[in-house]
Parts: structure tokens; C-alpha cells; sequence
């Protein structure tokens, strides 16, 4: 009995690629704004590249990514820059009120987001503190999630850094 040979051929795997391509392997743990949490392949590669690798995994389905990547892709945001740019904003907005902090560890893939610490407050029973993320849910770009205990509450669309900034006080109330 002879044996077949079949020739091997290896080809990448789309999920592989793109969980190396979003992993933050350099990260530090406690990166204290947006910026010192960019070390992922996604952040420093041609741009041009990283939405042509997006755009071919995601086409086997839902893949975890940035909501700036998303927005880039579906043609709702110009560059990636200004995704980063809008980060940047909210986080020096944000830096200038006090009571705020940045937390870098999001889900994969997804950037960092800030929490109003006094809002996390024992007397009044919350559980989680208010948040502001940013997001591609719609061309502000910004959500605010209030403080609460339980099953969160929809989020809140901002209009822009404009509409935080007018707004930064109310969110800082809700306690």
C-alpha cells in the first residue's frame, strides 16, 4: 500500500492575525491616558493596512476593534488620527475637571474609557461610577453611562467635546 501525499499548504488564519494585530502586548498597566495605551499593531501600522486586514476579517463576521476603526471604515470618520485626536480632547477635558480617571484596560480591541470616581459612592448604593466612552453609535462620538447598580442604563449621546464640556457638570452630579 502506497501512501499519499498531499501537499501542505498553510494558510493564515484571519482570527489569528487580527487578535496579534489588536493585542497590546506593550502596554503599561497603568497607562494614564489615551496615548500611552496606543501599542498595538493598529495604532502604529499604515493606516491603509489595518483597514485592509479590518475590513477582510471582518467579513467572516462581528470582530472586536476600536470605535474609531469602525467609524474610519464605514466612511463616518476621516482618519484614525482623529479618532485620536477626539480621545485626546475628552481626556485633557476631562484631566482639568479633577474627579476623573482614565481606565485603559477596556475589552479587546476597544479603547480605554474614564470614570467619575465620586459618583462610585457607597451612600448612595452605585455600583458603578459614571462613564464617558467614546463610540461609533452615532457622529458625536461620545457616551455618557450615569452612574447605577444593576443592569446599566442606556447611554447618553454627547454632542461632541462641546456638548461634554456643557454637559460635564450635570454628568458629575448624577451621583
Amino acid at each position: 500500500m502506497t501512501a499519499i501525499r498531499i501537499p501542505l499548504q498553510v494558510q493564515p488564519m484571519a482570527d489569528l492575525e487580527w487578535a496579534d494585530a489588536i493585542e497590546q502586548a506593550f502596554q503599561p498597566p497603568t497607562a494614564a491616558s489615551p496615548a500611552e495605551s496606543r501599542c498595538a499593531w493598529i495604532h502604529h501600522a499604515a493606516e491603509s493596512e489595518v483597514l485592509t486586514l479590518y475590513r477582510a476579517v471582518r467579513s467572516y463576521g462581528p470582530v472586536p476593534a476600536p470605535w474609531w476603526l469602525r467609524a474610519v471604515a464605514a466612511g463616518r470618520l476621516r482618519s484614525r488620527s482623529d479618532g485620536f485626536r477626539i480621545e485626546d480632547r475628552i481626556h485633557a477635558l476631562l484631566s482639568e475637571r479633577g474627579g476623573w480617571e482614565y481606565v485603559p484596560w477596556a475589552p479587546d480591541g476597544e479603547s480605554g474609557y474614564w470614570e467619575f470616581l465620586p459618583s462610585e459612592n457607597t451612600v448612595s448604593g452605585h455600583g458603578f461610577p459614571t462613564t464617558v466612552s467614546t463610540t461609533d453609535r452615532h457622529d458625536g462620538w461620545i457616551d455618557v453611562l450615569p452612574a447605577h447598580v444593576g443592569p446599566p442604563p442606556h447611554p447618553v449621546a454627547v454632542a461632541g467635546l462641546a456638548g461634554l464640556a456643557a454637559s460635564a457638570a450635570e454628568f458629575e452630579a448624577l451621583r
